[in-house]
């Protein structure tokens, strides 16, 4: 007669089990067709996408450095970093449960009890290794590790893409403190040359050439011209202090530089194709991870719905020196636990439930990425071209009103007009000039938020150095 073994069986069973897949892969694409081509790039050529570091391109000592005191001493990069560590060591918790885990355990005693033949005493000794492992034939543990894995990833490319933000915020602060500088000249200027004309009215109002009113607009000038003073020094302290904390420091003057004049605008980006884009951003890769281990943590939620099998195993030695006599040797011990969830009253098919909305949120939220990542390269390629436009049309609007200014100073020299059309064209050629300025500082953030929406491969060589100078 044939015994039968219902252990094998079972485990046979359980084997063949494990090689149907529980749970799918969910399959993410981005939502419909990657457009063949942006649409405000018009006839331009797309060009290679340069992967280095893109604030190179505009020539500038001081904003090298400062890039660089960002990366070392940001402290929104010290956080992100923390939450990436946190992340990594989750991921060894996790992976550690695939794995069987071993202890060392050992008791001593001495002990004196009463018993049938009298009084027993003795010494008791024992020391025995055990081992505890989970068979994971549904891939349950495997998932929770994928799950985990992907969470890193995530948070990985999270740290790439605050690099590419803080980056992109840093050169933005920096020209705004410069086109603060400039307007502060520029009014310092228009100040200087409303008081010549201030002198100039009072002169021939004592002479009786020109009524009191010409006298009280000139004044009313002047001081509106002060007052903007004022204005674009308070915003140039706000656009420094902001600087400074950018960097790492408390609010302070001395980081923000000294240049007072818009530089000339680098070459506009080479944009590439659009199908290049969603690997270039790193936003949209942790996105995409996010995708993943959320579909990782549903076929984990599956398989804690079927039966877990533990096996435990122990193996050591003893002694017990009793009155009685001495009784030593070892022991050895195998145990095979199952466990099969009956009733929870719903919770795991619950869980398994949400998790699968996880999974549709996230799916969704990446795709939403995908559309505004290709909005902001399409909005930046349109800032820049109409800026430049905008530019251009200024450009003539200034040289009209220092035309328009010269010509009514004479007149109103020669006595021919009032002094109306005087502050007129005084005010049209301070604000063709500033409205320049910023058009002129406005293209640069142009170029700024065309090198962020294209993203980059720089970041992880710039985290590599950070690491390696903590590590030091």
């Amino acid at each position: 007669m044939k015994r039968f073994y219902p252990l094998p069986v079972f485990c046979s069973l359980l084997l063949a089990l494990s090689g149907c897949a529980l749970h799918r892969p969910t399959e993410v694409a981005p939502p419909d067709a990657i457009p063949a081509s942006f649409v405000e790039l018009q006839q331009q050529d797309a060009g290679e996408v340069a992967s280095g570091r893109w604030w190179l391109r505009f020539d500038d000592g001081e904003l090298n450095r400062m890039m660089a005191s960002l990366f070392a001493d940001n402290l929104q990069i010290e956080q992100v970093m923390a939450r990436l560590q946190q992340a990594e060591s989750t991921l060894t918790t996790t992976r550690s449960a695939r794995w069987p885990s071993f202890s060392l355990e050992g008791q001593a005693s001495k002990f004196e009890e009463p018993s049938a033949f009298g009084d027993v005493d003795g010494d008791s000794y024992s020391l025995n290794g055990a081992a505890a492992f989970e068979l994971d034939i549904w891939g349950k543990l495997a998932s929770r590790a994928k799950a985990a894995g992907k969470a890193f990833s995530a948070s990985r490319e999270e740290l790439q893409s605050l690099y590419l933000t803080l980056s992109a915020n840093l050169a933005e602060l920096y020209y705004l403190a410069v086109e603060q500088r400039a307007q502060l000249a520029l009014t310092e200027e228009t100040v200087d040359s409303y008081r010549q004309t201030v002198e100039t009215v009072e002169e021939r109002y004592r002479l009786g050439l020109v009524p009191a009113v010409d006298l009280y607009q000139a004044r009313q000038s002047l001081s509106g011209a002060e007052a903007n003073q004022h204005l674009y020094a308070g915003n140039l302290a706000t656009t420094e202090h902001a600087l400074a904390v950018l960097l790492g420091h408390y609010p302070d003057r001395s980081f923000g530089g000294e240049l007072a004049v818009i530089p000339p605008t680098p070459e506009l980006f080479p944009v590439g194709l659009p199908s290049d884009l969603i690997n270039r951003r790193p936003d949209l890769r942790s996105s995409l991870h996010l995708v993943e281990a959320a579909d990782a943590s549903v076929a984990a939620a599956i398989a804690d719905r079927f039966p877990s099998i533990n096996l435990i195993g122990r193996y050591g030695s003893s002694r017990q020196d009793l009155s009685t006599g001495l009784i030593e040797g070892d022991f050895w011990r195998l145990l095979g636990n199952l466990t099969m969830p009956l009733i929870d009253a719903g919770r795991r098919r619950a869980e398994v439930s949400k998790s699968r909305a996880v999974v549709r949120e996230r799916v969704a939220a990446y795709q939403q990425a995908v559309l505004e990542a290709f909005q902001e390269v399409e909005d930046a390629l349109a800032d820049n071209r109409e800026t430049e436009q905008r530019i251009a049309s200024l450009v003539r609007m200034e040289e009209a009103t220092g035309s328009t200014l010269r010509l009514a100073l004479d007149r109103y020299n020669l006595g021919v007009t009032d002094y109306l059309p005087v502050l007129t064209a005084q005010r049209g050629h301070f604000e063709a000039r500033s409205r320049l300025l910023t058009a002129r500082r406005q293209l640069l953030s142009a170029r700024i938020s065309l090198a962020r929406a294209l993203g980059g491969e720089w970041m992880m060589e710039e985290i590599e150095q950070r690491n390696a100078k903590q590590d030091n």
